[in-house]
């Protein structure tokens, strides 16, 4: 049997929470392992793993920033435990000058882009 040219590439895990927590972000929400999973069908545990991958340069060395969700007063039989959301902010990029990125301790001048 010959793969068809139009034959897709089933999508990464890790390519689809980007893509989710992208589309978050420009919303400005902040999403929980738990939102997350009902959003891609992933399980809490894998996502976190690749919520850190996304962290890699190789991955695209995204800011993937945590907080502690505020909730109510815990009811009768309910956990107490925190509850974590996390937000992916667009890797900021060097600036480079000549293809290159400027030392740390460079002059301001070595840091400019030339127009």
């Amino acid at each position: 049997m010959q793969k068809t040219r139009n034959a897709r590439k089933p999508r990464r895990q890790r390519d689809v929470l980007r893509e989710v927590m992208l589309s978050a972000e420009q919303c400005e929400t902040w999403l929980t392992l738990e939102e997350l999973a009902k959003l891609t069908h992933y399980p809490p545990a894998s996502i976190s793993a690749q919520l850190r991958h996304l962290r890699k340069a190789e991955y695209g060395g995204f800011s993937v920033k945590k907080r502690c969700r505020r909730v109510g007063k815990p009811r009768a039989g309910e956990s107490n435990g925190a509850v974590w959301e996390y937000q992916l902010k667009q890797p900021c990029r060097p600036m480079t000058v000549g293809g290159r990125v400027p030392r740390r301790g460079a002059p301001a001048s070595a840091r400019v882009v030339a127009a």
